[in-house]
């Protein structure tokens, strides 16, 4: 596992290779290391990446959370999707309690966009990393969404 240092908190990667496959949130500090994960995530925070190239592999998880994190990981930069959505897309529209449950369990945040995924009427509810990960996460892509717009 290697640490990427960030605005909201340090970043523990694990890959295997060039190949992501775990991020988790609060990791301890540690020196950086060269990776193409380490490059993508700092560019990201400094509002210069709006879409992952680093390859990753999604692993664990029972099929239904595989499937929510295969939508996930489609969300477009500075957008937002409800639970219900995801479920709705998965033909389960009474599933957003799992589908939210799935989320919590996303073995790469940030990577694969789960803090993207919102409640009914965008309201900001739960995230494996805390609200207010969350939240600066959804500021970040909207200010520089909104910068690029606006040139």
């Amino acid at each position: 596992m290697f640490v990427v240092e960030s605005p909201i908190g340090p970043l523990g990667v694990v890959a295997e290779g060039d190949v992501v496959v775990n991020v988790r949130f609060g990791a301890r500090p540690a020196p950086v290391t060269e990776h193409p994960a380490t490059e993508q995530l700092s560019a990201y925070f400094a509002g210069e990446l709006t879409d992952f190239t680093v390859p990753f592999e999604l692993r664990g998880g029972s099929e239904f959370e595989r499937a929510v994190w295969e939508q996930i990981a489609r969300i477009p930069y500075g957008e937002m999707i409800t639970y219900g959505a995801i479920a709705t897309a998965l033909g389960d529209p009474g599933a957003a309690r799992a589908v939210g449950t799935a989320c919590n369990r996303n073995p790469i945040p940030v990577i694969v966009p789960c803090h993207r995924v919102v409640g009914a009427g965008g309201k900001m509810v739960g995230f494996g990393g805390g609200l207010d990960r969350k939240r600066k996460l959804l500021e970040l892509e909207a200010r520089v969404a909104l910068t690029k717009a606006w040139g």
